[in-house]
This record gives C-alpha cells, structure tokens and sequence, in this order.
C-alpha cells in the first residue's frame, strides 16, 4: 500500500541524518578544540538525536502518501520545521536557556537550524523575493559557519593549515546537504498531485 511506503523512506532518512549529525560533530570538536568533550547528554541527545528525528522527517516527507491536500499540507508543514529540533532540543536540557543568555553557548545550533530552514525554502520555495532573501540569509550564514574554525584563534586551525581547510570544506558541505534535504516539504507543497492522483497510485 502506498501509505507504507514513507516508513522505509524515514528509516532510510533517519540513518542519513545520524551520519550528517555525527560528522557536524567533528566539526564541532575541531570548533572547541583539546576542550570539546564528547558526553551522552551533550553528544547522543543533543546532536546525534536532532539529526536521526530531522533525518527521519525529510525522509518521510519524500513519500507520495504526503499529500499536498489537507492534512498531507500541514504535515508537510511540519517537515519543513523539524530542522528547528537542532536548537529546541538542546535548549530543554538543565539551565540551558540561562547559559544561551548569559554566555552565549548554544547560540550555534540555533544559528545552524535557523540556516538550514532559511536555505531549505531559498531552494524550494514559492515566492521569489523570499527566496532571494533567506538565500541571502543562507550565504551569510554558511560563510560565518565557514569561518567560524579561524576565528578561534587557535593554531592548529589557523587560516594556512589544512586541517582549517578541511573543517571549512567539512561544515559548508554538510550544511549545504541539510539545505538540499530542508527544501523537500516546501518543493511538495507545491506538487501538483492531488487526491485522484493519489487514488490511482494506490490502483497501481
């Protein structure tokens, strides 16, 4: 039945995100240096996790059972937000809203879910002014992310070493397949399949 075919596409999207979160957190160990602690809150909930839920979800919203018709929009809707797991969910964990106000830890991830979000619709979006906008938005962000391993100031990734190099080609490649991935739901909302094509899929 065509209603199960967007589990293998989420189990399928699941894995890929696990691997995505799981190579951002390299990045994120080249970013904080000797001090960057790998932990099971820190790492497993608050990285590993986002990325297999938002995996999970883009790959869901691949399936021809999510209809851009009643119910199919607003779960697509959903979709197109899941990317926002990144900063929400390690903004549940103790005192993290506090540390975010007071020291700006955590500012990353929001920068990172805001940015997939932002190049998610700059791809797949309807409306060309916001496109141009939040695709303008996007660069920044990537070019911030690109930079932010020099900016440390650290000499093992200063801007003439390779390993600088590679984190940069690390994070902006990541990144620029988040967004790829974020612009599903927003591509399927404008799919012009409806409910007769949908019913003569399921004939098939």
């Amino acid at each position: 039945m065509i209603e199960s075919r967007w589990i293998p596409r989420a189990a399928v999207g699941a894995l890929a995100g696990l691997a995505w979160a799981a190579s951002l957190r390299g990045y994120m160990s080249e970013l904080g240096g000797f001090a960057s602690q790998v932990t099971w809150m820190g790492t497993f909930v608050g990285v590993l996790l986002p990325g297999v839920l938002v995996g999970a979800t883009l790959g869901a919203a691949t399936a021809t059972a999510i209809e851009p018709t009643g119910r199919g929009r607003t779960a697509l809707r959903w979709c197109a937000a899941s990317p926002l797991l990144f900063a929400i969910i390690p903004l549940l964990f103790p005192d993290a809203v506090v540390v975010l106000l007071t020291q700006g830890l955590g500012s990353g991830a929001a920068g990172v879910a805001l940015a997939a979000v932002a190049g998610g619709y700059a791809v797949g979006g309807r409306r060309t002014w916001a496109r141009i906008a939040l695709g303008l938005l996007s660069v920044l962000a990537l070019v911030g992310l690109a930079w932010s391993i020099p900016l440390t100031g650290s000499p093992r990734v200063a801007i003439d070493t390779a390993r600088a190099w590679w984190a940069i080609a690390l994070v902006t490649s990541l990144m620029l397949l988040l967004m790829i991935a974020a612009a599903t739901p927003f591509r399927r909302l404008q799919s012009p399949l409806g409910p007769n094509t949908l019913s003569r899929l399921e004939g098939e």
